[in-house]
C-alpha cells in the first residue's frame, strides 16, 4: 500500500486530507499478471449519490457502424477516469483511509458509481465530430477507421488533434490489430471472426 500511495502522490492524483466528512476504506486487489491494485470501497458514497443515465454506445451498433471499413486503429486511453480534474469541492467526498492517514483524490477516482457515464459524457463531446465518421469510442476504448489504406493516417490526424488539446494520454502499452478484439469479449470476438471467414 505504501507503494500504491506514494505513486498517487508523486503524480498529483492524491493528497492528504485532514477531518474529512466522507471516509471510504482501502482493499488490495492483486493483479492478474503481477503486483496490486489499491481499490477504494465507494459503497456508501454511491448510495447517497444520485445515479447518471447517460447511455453507454451500443456494442452492436458500433459493430454495424465500422463493419464496412477496412482498417481500424485500436487505442485505449491511460487510466481513463484519473484524466478527468473533480470539481473543486468534490475531492473531499472521495477521502479514504490507510494506515499511512487520510487521503482524497484530486481526479476522479474508479470505483464511482458515475465515473463511466461522466468519462463516456467527455469523449462523446470532445470527439463528437468524429463520432460515426472516422472513429467510434466505448469509454475509454478508441477505433479510428478508414475504408482504404490512404485514409487512414488523414483520418487518426483529427483525434491525435483533440488529445493533444485537451492533455489525454493514451496507454502505449495496448497495441493495435486483431488480437486487441479478445479484450471485448468472446461474442464480438467470435463475430468479427466469423465475418473474416466469408
Amino acid at each position: 500500500m505504501k507503494i500504491e500511495l506514494e505513486k498517487l502522490r508523486s503524480i498529483g492524483f492524491i493528497n492528504e486530507v485532514d477531518y474529512p466528512t466522507w471516509l471510504a476504506n482501502v482493499v488490495m486487489i492483486s493483479k492478474p499478471k503481477k503486483g496490486w491494485r489499491m481499490c477504494v470501497d465507494y459503497t456508501n458514497l454511491n448510495r447517497a449519490c444520485t445515479k447518471d443515465n447517460f447511455p453507454l454506445p451500443r456494442i452492436d451498433q458500433l459493430m454495424d457502424a465500422t463493419a464496412d471499413h477496412a482498417l481500424p486503429s485500436f487505442l485505449d486511453a491511460y487510466s481513463r477516469y484519473n484524466q478527468i480534474f473533480m470539481h473543486i469541492d468534490d475531492p473531499a467526498h472521495t477521502s479514504f483511509i490507510t494506515n499511512r492517514g487520510h487521503y482524497c483524490y484530486k481526479v476522479m477516482p474508479f470505483g464511482l458509481k458515475n465515473a463511466g457515464a461522466t468519462y463516456q459524457c467527455l469523449v462523446n463531446n470532445l470527439f463528437s465530430p468524429l463520432i460515426g465518421h472516422t472513429m467510434e469510442v466505448y469509454v475509454d476504448d478508441m477505433l479510428v477507421k478508414s475504408r482504404t489504406i490512404d485514409q487512414h493516417i488523414p483520418n487518426q490526424s483529427p483525434m491525435f488533434e483533440v488529445l493533444k488539446r485537451h492533455n489525454m494520454r493514451l496507454n502505449p502499452t495496448k497495441r493495435a490489430g486483431p488480437d486487441i478484439l479478445v479484450a471485448l469479449g468472446p461474442t464480438l470476438s467470435e463475430a468479427l471472426s466469423k465475418q473474416e471467414k466469408k
